[in-house]
C-alpha cells in the first residue's frame, strides 16, 4: 500500500482506559453529529472503556481558540467530530501554541461528521477497510478509536506572500476542486452529494486559471538545502523553502505550461469519503501527492477523470492533461487573480503560496502505521500528566 516500502504497524497504542476530549461541530454537513454521537459513537466508547468529555464548538474558529489554551495533559487525545475543516482549526489551534513541539504529538481521531469526510476516509483506507460513507464510516472509525492504534501523520506547513503561515493536515486546492468545494457549500445539507451536483454545475462553465507551478520531486531534497531559507514563524523550520520573493532554487521542476484546470496538493488518499484521489498508496514520511491538469482537457474526458476517481480508477485513462507527481515542496504563484486556493476545504486568500511537507508530525488513531522512510527515530505521543 505505501510506494515507498510497505505497510509497518506501530505498536503504540493509547491507554486503557484513556480519556478523551471530544470536538464536535453540531451544524456540520447534514447538522446531525449530535444525534450521530449519541447513536452511534457513545455506546461503543463506553464498552471499550474511552472516556469522554463532549464540547459543541459554537463558531468558526472556536474549536482553535480551544485547543490553543486547554490543559492537553487532562487528556489521552482529542477526538474532532465533523468534517475537515475542524480538524484543520484543531492542528492550527495546536501549532499555535508556545508548546507547540509537545502540543501537535497529542493523538488525534477523526469521526466523519461532516460533508466530505476525506481525512477519515483515508484512514478508512489505511487501516484495510472497504470504502464505505456516512454512518458506516462513522462506525468504522469509531471502531478503530476503541481499539487504540495510533499512526503517524505528515504535516504540510504554507507559507504566503502576505507573510501568513498555516498547517494542512489533508490539502491544497486551486481552480477547479476549490470553486466546486467554495460554490457547492450552498448545498451543504445533502452531505457528500453536495460535490457531485457542484462537479456537474462547474462543468456547465469550465475555467482556466494562468499561474506558475515549481515542486521539489522526491529524492532532489537529499543533498540540496537553500542557502537563504524562508523565515518561520514559529513551528518547524522551512528547511526546503527559499522566501517567496526569490525565485525557486536551480534544483526546482518548473512547470513549463501556465494554463491550468486545477492544481491539488493532497497528503493522504481520499479527497472525499467517495473520492479515491491517490490510489498510488499512502505517502511516506515528508512526501505528499501533487496532481494538476493542464488547459485543454475536454469537459467530456474531466467528466470522466472525476467519475472514476470514486474507484480510484481515474489514472487508468492515462489522460495526457493529468499529472502526477511525488513531491516534498511546491510553490504556486497564480497570475491572473482567477480561481481560490482552498486548505482542507476553508477558504484562503488567493496569492502565492509554497509548502513543505513535514515528516510525521502528528499521531492520529488509525488501524496500522505504514509512514516507512524514516529521517530518524519515530517520537512517541506525551504521556498525560
Amino acid at each position: 500500500m505505501d510506494p515507498a516500502g510497505g505497510p509497518r504497524c506501530s505498536p503504540v497504542q493509547l491507554p486503557r482506559p484513556c480519556r478523551v476530549l471530544v470536538l464536535l461541530n453540531p451544524r456540520g454537513g447534514k447538522g446531525k453529529a449530535l444525534q450521530l454521537f449519541r447513536s452511534h459513537v457513545q455506546p461503543q466508547l463506553v464498552k471499550a472503556e474511552v472516556f469522554f468529555t463532549l464540547l459543541l464548538t459554537e463558531r468558526r474558529n472556536h474549536a482553535r481558540e480551544l485547543v490553543r489554551h486547554e490543559e492537553l495533559g487532562r487528556w489521552d487525545a482529542l477526538v474532532v467530530m465533523s468534517g475537515d475543516g475542524l480538524m484543520h482549526e484543531v492542528v492550527n489551534g495546536l501549532m499555535e501554541r508556545p508548546d507547540w513541539e509537545t502540543a501537535i504529538r497529542k493523538p488525534l481521531c477523526s469521526l466523519p461528521a461532516g460533508s466530505a469526510n476525506a481525512l477519515a476516509a483515508s484512514v478508512n483506507y489505511y487501516s484495510g477497510y472497504q470504502q464505505v460513507t456516512n454512518e458506516e464510516l462513522l462506525t468504522n472509525c469509531t471502531r478503530l478509536l476503541c481499539h487504540r492504534q495510533l499512526a503517524p501523520m505528515n504535516l504540510l506547513s504554507l507559507q504566503t506572500v502576505s507573510g501568513l503561515r498555516l498547517f494542512s493536515v489533508l490539502s491544497l486546492a486551486w481552480g477547479f476542486v476549490a470553486d466546486v468545494d467554495l460554490e457547492s457549500e450552498k448545498y451543504r445539507r445533502l452531505g457528500d452529494i453536495r460535490f457531485t451536483l457542484g462537479t456537474f454545475l462547474r462543468l456547465a462553465s469550465l475555467r482556466t486559471y494562468q499561474g506558475q507551478l515549481a515542486y521539489l520531486p522526491v529524492g532532489g531534497a537529499a543533498s540540496r538545502m537553500p542557502s537563504s531559507p524562508a523565515l518561520d514563524q514559529g513551528g518547524p523550520v522551512n528547511t526546503l523553502l527559499v522566501p517567496l520573493d526569490q525565485p525557486v532554487p536551480a534544483h526546482w521542476t518548473v512547470v513549463p505550461e501556465q494554463d491550468f484546470v486545477l492544481v491539488l496538493v493532497l497528503l493522504h488518499s481520499h479527497l472525499g469519503s467517495d473520492m479515491f484521489t491517490a490510489p498510488m498508496g499512502r505517502c511516506a514520511a515528508g512526501i505528499t501527492h501533487l496532481f494538476y491538469v493542464r488547459a485543454g482537457v475536454s469537459r467530456v474526458m474531466l467528466l470522466r477523470l472525476f467519475l472514476a476517481m470514486e474507484k480510484g480508477r481515474h489514472m487508468e485513462y492515462n489522460c495526457p492533461h493529468l499529472v502526477y507527481v511525488p513531491v516534498v515542496a511546491f510553490r504556486l504563484e497564480p497570475k491572473d487573480g482567477r480561481g481560490v486556493f482552498t486548505v482542507d476545504g476553508e477558504l484562503m486568500v488567493s496569492e502565492a503560496v509554497q509548502g513543505q511537507v513535514h515528516p510525521d508530525c502528528c499521531w492520529m488513531v488509525s488501524g496500522c502505521a505504514e509512514s516507512s522512510s524514516r529521517q530518524g527515530p519515530l517520537r512517541t505521543p506525551p504521556q498525560p500528566l
